[in-house]
């Protein structure tokens, strides 16, 4: 069992960087491919970021590529997401996931193969 739980979001104007964090329960975090996800009001859960169990080459939306940067610390049990440049379109709720596999596929990135979820992290950005 994995819970997580996402912190670091709030308000920030344009322009600005916020830096969100995923804290696990549990002893086998560095066993699992860590996800950001994001979901706007109205709007589908999308795909931010993923990284894998040994913090291999990290994958992101082309959205988000050049801005986010996703990193982890097995140590601490914890994946952060570095966000800068932030954009009025990156208002939303982010979630972190966790899946049981060692590498990312095509599922981490929709999401579908989460074994567990975070309850989200607000962040609004002011134009």
């Amino acid at each position: 069992q994995v819970q997580l739980v996402e912190s670091g979001g709030g308000l920030v104007q344009a322009g600005g960087s916020l830096r969100l964090s995923c804290a696990a329960s549990g002893r086998t975090f560095s066993s699992y491919t860590m996800g950001w996800f994001r979901q706007a009001p109205g709007k589908e859960r999308q795909f931010v970021a993923a990284i894998s169990w040994n913090a291999g080459r990290p994958y992101y939306a082309d959205s988000v590529k050049g801005r986010f940067t996703i990193s982890r610390d097995n140590a601490k049990n914890t994946v952060y997401l570095q966000m800068n440049s932030l954009k009025p379109e990156d208002a939303a709720v982010y979630y972190c996931g966790a899946e049981g596999a060692r590498e990312i596929t095509i599922t981490t990135m929709t999401g579908g193969g989460m074994d567990y979820w975070g309850k989200g992290t607000l962040v609004t950005v002011s134009s």
